[in-house]
């Protein structure tokens, strides 16, 4: 026994030195979708600052696939030494375990949550050549029965879809989901009065917002967006228990030492406190988010349960 207390007091300096010296080579920032997407384009933002302060180069590397699984699913296998860090969505942390059959690894276990970055409201649009005007014109349009009424996501899944089931669930409305292979084809739509509505992540809505072909409705959180100060929450318009957004977190693979997790989310709350930072951030239409790491563990759970309840009782498969 002493001989074993005599090793532990020798070792125990090497680890900790070691615990300090993190990082000590390349951190690969795994982005688990195609290049080019908010997604992308927020892991680049943070990635340069993020290794100006930790003294090491920082690498975006993309892992698309199977809705974020497969980006996933490589930093769960990685070493857990804190030099692999997944730009995580709401779908791959909270919303695909429950919409795919066999999901590979399990969320809540195999990551360790880091940090919470942005929280993306929805805004409920139309066309700006649509005859509905307001959000309470479009509630009662769609419970009229002789409209046929219908919303257009970036796919099965999605936060816009997901978003307009859960409003659909609140107000009892009768919308009918046409499901796109991207945003960007169902926002084409939108414009040109094939679809009725739509649910967008207001980042990829607001430059058609901005050149008036889209009308903005009402926007999905519980206070109104700084982007759109003049445009009400669906909070507000009768429905005070409804609030729903697509967000993104930092996590790394489970068993990564707490020190270093700690280290890593100060250091992402100190890019986050740099002005001009925070001004490039607001322009992709996300809100400023950060906190400890076990508030965004409490957050992914919070949100894992509401997404059960919504996908189970929608019965939506993936595979």
């Amino acid at each position: 026994m002493k001989k074993k207390i005599i090793l532990a007091a020798i070792l125990l300096p090497f680890t900790v030195l070691a615990q300090e010296a993190w990082p000590n080579k390349p951190i690969n920032f795994i982005v688990p979708y195609p290049p080019g997407g908010p997604t992308d384009l927020m892991a680049r933002l943070i990635a340069t600052p993020l290794s100006q302060k930790l003294n090491v180069p920082v690498i975006v590397e993309n892992r698309a696939g199977a809705s974020g699984n497969i980006g996933s699913a490589h930093v769960v296998k990685a070493k857990p030494d804190g030099h692999t860090i997944l730009l995580a969505a709401s779908g791959n942390l909270s919303a695909n375990q429950f919409l795919y059959s066999k999901l590979g690894f399990d969320p809540l276990k195999d990551l360790a949550p880091v940090i919470q970055i942005s929280k993306f409201p929805l805004v409920v649009e139309v066309s700006s050549n649509s005859p509905i005007k307001t959000f309470k014109e479009y509630v009662e349009f769609s419970k009229n029965s002789e409209n046929r009424v219908t919303f257009g996501s970036a796919s099965n899944g999605s936060p816009q879809h997901l978003g307009a089931e859960l409003f659909k669930s609140y107000a009892k409305v009768d919308i009918s989901h046409v499901p796109y292979k991207g945003a960007g084809p169902a926002l084409v739509d939108l414009m040109g009065g094939q679809i009725t509505s739509m649910f967008d992540i207001m980042g990829s809505s607001m430059p058609h917002i901005k050149a008036g072909k889209l009308r903005p409705l009402a926007v999905s959180t519980k206070s109104r967006s700084p982007l759109l100060p003049d445009v009400p929450s669906i909070s507000e318009l009768g429905y005070p228990d409804f609030e729903y957004y697509a967000w993104h977190g930092i996590s790394t693979t489970a068993g990564t030492p707490k020190p270093i997790i700690t280290k890593l989310n100060s250091t992402i709350q100190e890019v986050f406190t740099d002005p001009q930072f925070r001004e490039k951030w607001l322009e992709i239409g996300s809100e400023v988010v950060s906190g400890s790491a076990e508030q965004f563990d409490d957050f992914i759970r919070s949100e894992t349960k509401k997404m059960e309840k919504l996908i189970n009782s929608l019965q939506i498969k993936l595979d």
